[in-house]
Order: C-alpha cells, then structure tokens, then sequence
C-alpha cells in the first residue's frame, strides 16, 4: 500500500508547486473587488457572481464564483440558512439519485444561489466544449455554487472529455448531505475533480457542521452534512490533503470547534485572505522528518497520517484535549478500509476471459446434448455412467455457477448506478447478458423443476434474470422478424412454462383433483399451445425442442392422449404435418 503520508504530502507538494491554485485565486480576487460594495449596501438581495477569464498559459478558461464574503458568514450563521433542501425540491440535480441512492440532499441557501443563476450558468455551459481546459472556482459560498455547477458539467460532458475540468473551492461550506457524498462516490471518477483548500483558521468550512451536531468536539458524533472530493488543509506548519469523508469531517469539526470555544465572537467572523496563505505555502519547505513519534503509533501508515495532521495544524490542538495520536490511528485505519474497498471496485472487463471459457464449454455442451434429449433434458436427467461424464457434469456445474455469480453482481453494480452511466454500461453488455440468460437460466429451471417445484415465474426466478430480460425490451433490441429457427430458444423461461403444462396433464390425469383445478389446468393448457404456436410463427425456439426424448415432445405424446383424436387446434394440426419442416 502506498503511504498515505507519501501521497498526502505529495499531492500537496504538487498543488501547492503549481500555478492552478494561484491563477484560481488571482480570478476570484478579481472578481471580490467588485463584490466588495455589496457590502457596504446591506439593503440589496444576497446574491452570487460568476465572471470567465481566459487562462492562457493552458489556453482554456477559469470561471470563479464570488458572493460577499461578510455577507455569506452573517448569513451562515442565521438558522435558516443552514437548512438541507430536499431530494424533491432539486430538480436539477436529479441526476445524482439511484434506486440504491435516493435521499440527496444539498444546502438549501447554496443551492438557492445557484437556482438563481440557472438560466444564465445553462447557456455558460453550452459554451464549453470536451478539449478546452476549464477551472472552476469559487470561494465561501461561492466555491459550494462552483461545485454545483461543476457537477453539471460533469453531468453533460461525455466521459471522454471531463479530463481537462477542474474545481477549486476556497473556504467553501458543506454542501450536502451523506446521500450526497454517496452520490459523487458512487461516480468512478468523480470526486477526484473536486479540491477544496480549507485554512485551519477558516470557520466558514464548519459552520454548518456545528449546526448539526449537539457536541462538536465529539468526534463520533454524526452529521447531517458530509464532505466529498479532496481538501487540502494548510496551516502555519505547512499542508496536506486527505480525501476519506469521516477523516476530513473530523478535522473539520475540531477547526471549528476553536471559533466556537472562544471567547472573541470576531473571530468567527474574519475573512481569511487565502492568497496571502498561497505565498506563505510556496516559499515554505516542507519537512518530512519528526524528532519523536508517540509510542501509540505502531506502523508506517499511522506514522504517515500523525505527519500529516502535524502539517495540516492540528498538532498545536493538542493543548485544547484533542489525542492527534489516536485521531492518526483511527484515520489509518479508514484510510486501510477505503484501500481494500478501492481494490474490490468490481470492474467487468477484467473478467472477460474468464467468461468467454464458461460460455464456451456451455456451448460445447450444448452441442454434444443434440444426441440425447437436448440441452435442457439432459442436465436436468444428467446420470454420470462413466468418468468422462462425471468430470463432464462437474466442469458444467462449475461453470454454470461462475457466470451466474457474474452476472448477478453485474447486473446489481448497474442498477445502482446513475442512469447515465448504468445505461451505457447496459448497452455495451446487452448482447452478452442476453446469451447468458437464454443459455443459463434453462439450466436453473431444470434444477428447480428437478427437485420437485412449482410455478418457478412467480417462485423461483432470480431478480437479475427478470433485469437483464427488462434491458432488452428497454432497448428494443429484439424488435426485427426472424426468417429461420433461432439456435437459443428465445424466450429463457420456455422450459419453466413446458412444466406448468406438464403439471396440468398431471391435474387432469388426477381423478381426485377439484372441478375447478381442472378447469384452469385446461385454460392454462390452451394458453400454452397459443405461447407455442406463436414462438414457433416468429422462429422464436430453438429446433432442440423436437427431440424425441424432449419434455416438450414427451409432453405432447401425454397431451394428446389427453385431449384425444377429435380435438382440433393450430398446434396439432402444426405438430402432425409441418414440424419436421421447422427442425
């Protein structure tokens, strides 16, 4: 595992060493200047104010986001301003809610100032093309419309051409809730364009985060609000950036614990001039070395973070009864736990040869099947007379559980993702999954019905193969006439409606079963001749289901001794003179 202190301080070496962070700064100051005025009239509205200057060394742009910085802290500090909007009352951002995912909420006076400015920042962003370098910025309250409008962008550029976007917030509140940062980490790439450099003398970042919690310094209590991308936190020690959610919430709040505790309510409401912080940061060299750890700090990775949170400035807070050696260890510890979860994204590709093996030998099966009762009949009845058959009936079972397993996880990483992006993924596996389900689920009817089932549709049917059959009428993807017997039964759940019919022969057989039981085993019947006949008309089955040795076949035989010589219908006037045409 990479040190967390190595990266935490290189990533802020990089930031700090660049020019991104200066030129976003110099554009908002920019733009202060004529903020500066709202100040002195208290009468007119609060208000936003974006302005787009050109950035020439990348040849791209910045749009910086300001609103009075006086103004945004008294208004932090009114209770309605601290308010959650509600999933249903941000239209606009819809788009971050999943099935999985649903309660995103955002700061209502954020997203107010925002709402305020849709009209305008919608033509902003038709302007904007995939190749040109954008930065995005925006301070206090600023910086949280930024981010907004930052994810809008994300949300309409394809994913090929958000590799050039950046937004760099300054001092910048909270901006939602856990919904919410579920909903940015749940987009693969996402957090990683967001940056928000914090001050440790800076309260505007934990404003809202005392709001929500009755005892701030309590580290484990929860909040309604919750961080997303990476902060990059600086101090008179020097920098560092951290990008686990709960770690950074903890820093945070005992920053902000430090405007509350004291005694000077000016404190709370300074402006902090974060370019005076860039130069201090620049010409500043970062030390890497400590005298002396505590004896609590028992490996690399906690050493690392103990480092980190030095050069953040919290280990002058030890003094105010905050433990840095048990904060380091316990943000080690995250940071071990967002390491492995990273390691098990499920990334679909990496299993592709894998699944091109299972398929396969279910279609060499499938292939020396022909000869006996057929695909389906002949897993379900499978007997293991010699060795080969044995190992043979094994590898299939192995393989057969191998895409399942697959499948399932495939199919429940889409659904919970975006729309977006789980309908382009749905897309590009569409065909495959469709193959998989006409040539695995068959095999997990014959299981079912093997062990004496009934109604496997409403009963036994896995969730993930109803989805994969709703992608393709989503798509339309079957939508064109065939000409010739398809090699797949179509319809994966053909076996499971042989069986039911099966099942009602059996009622109707039964001398003991109710008037009413037969009279819906007949109804059913007669619905299944209809099923089949249309299947057949579209070339909808596979020509396997003639087999001599078959359900169907063998279903057929008890049928018509069932309803006798007199009885008349397209399926039996079909099955005496045309289906040998159709195998």
């Amino acid at each position: 595992m990479v040190s967390l202190y190595s990266t935490g301080l290189e990533l802020g070496n990089l930031l700090v060493g660049s020019d991104l962070l200066n030129h976003s700064w110099d554009a908002i100051s920019k733009l202060q200047k004529d903020t500066l005025l709202l100040d002195q009239n208290p009468s007119l509205p609060f208000s936003v104010k974006y302005q787009v200057y050109e950035y020439p060394p990348a040849k791209g742009f910045i749009i910086a986001f300001v609103c009075s910085p006086h103004s945004a802290v008294n208004h932090l500090q009114e209770e309605d301003f601290r308010e959650l909007a509600p999933s249903d009352s941000i239209t606009s951002f819809d788009f971050l809610c999943t099935k999985s995912n649903s309660s995103v909420s955002l700061h209502k006076a954020a997203f107010t100032l925002f709402a305020s400015l849709e009209n305008e920042l919608s033509l902003l962003k038709q302007q904007f093309t995939s190749h040109q370098p954008l930065i995005v910025t925006g301070h206090c309250l600023g910086g949280s419309v930024a981010s907004l409008f930052t994810l809008w962008l994300l949300d309409s550029l394809p994913r090929y051409g958000v590799q050039r976007l950046l937004c760099i917030t300054f001092g910048s509140s909270l901006l939602g809730n856990n919904g919410f940062q579920k909903a940015i980490s749940e987009r693969s790439a996402w957090s990683s364009y967001f940056l928000h450099v914090v001050s440790d003398k800076d309260p505007i970042p934990g404003f809202l985060i005392s709001d929500h919690n009755a005892s701030a310094a309590t580290l484990t209590t929860p909040t309604c609000y919750m961080p997303f991308g990476t902060y990059l936190f600086c101090s008179e020690s020097g920098f560092s950036c951290f990008e686990e959610p709960q770690s950074i919430l903890e820093l945070l709040m005992i920053m902000s614990s430090r405007c509350a505790e004291s005694q000077n309510p000016n404190n709370c409401s300074q402006v902090i001039d974060y370019g005076h912080i860039l130069e201090h940061l620049r010409s500043k060299a970062i030390c890497r070395g400590i005298l002396e750890l505590p004896d609590s700090i028992g490996n690399p990775l906690q050493a690392g973070t103990y480092l980190l949170l030095e050069a953040a400035g919290v280990g002058k807070l030890q003094q105010e009864n905050v433990d840095m050696s048990y904060l380091a260890i316990n943000i080690a510890k995250r940071t071990e736990v967002q390491a492995k979860h990273r390691q098990n994204v499920f990334d679909p590709s990496k299993k592709l040869s894998t699944l091109k093996k299972s398929m396969s030998y279910l279609e060499w099966y499938m292939k020396n099947s022909l000869e006996e009762a057929g695909y389906y009949d002949k897993y379900k009845l499978r007997r293991s007379r010699s060795r080969d058959e044995i190992e043979s009936t094994e590898q299939l079972i192995k393989h057969h559980r191998t895409l399942k397993l697959f499948w399932k996880r495939m199919v429940a990483e889409v659904e919970n993702m975006p729309w977006k992006e789980g309908r382009s993924l749905r897309k590009r596996w569409l065909y495959a999954g469709t193959n998989y389900r006409r040539m695995v689920e068959p095999l997990d009817i014959a299981e079912y019905y093997g062990r004496g089932k009934k109604d496997y549709i409403s009963h036994g049917r896995s969730e993930h193969y109803k989805l994969l059959e709703e992608w393709l009428t989503d798509e339309n993807f079957h939508a064109y006439q065939r000409t010739q017997a398809s090699s797949l039964t179509v319809d994966s759940c053909f076996w499971a409606y042989v069986e039911e019919a099966v099942i009602s022969c059996e009622v109707l057989k039964d001398r003991q079963s109710s008037a009413q039981d037969q009279e819906s085993a007949r109804e059913n019947l007669i619905k299944f001749e209809q099923y089949v006949m249309d299947m057949i008309n579209n070339f909808l089955v596979s020509p396997e289901i003639f087999l001599p040795q078959s359900s169907f076949m063998r279903w057929w035989k008890e049928y018509c001794r069932l309803v006798g010589n007199s009885y008349i219908s397209t399926l039996i006037n079909f099955m005496k003179d045309e289906f040998r045409r159709y195998v």
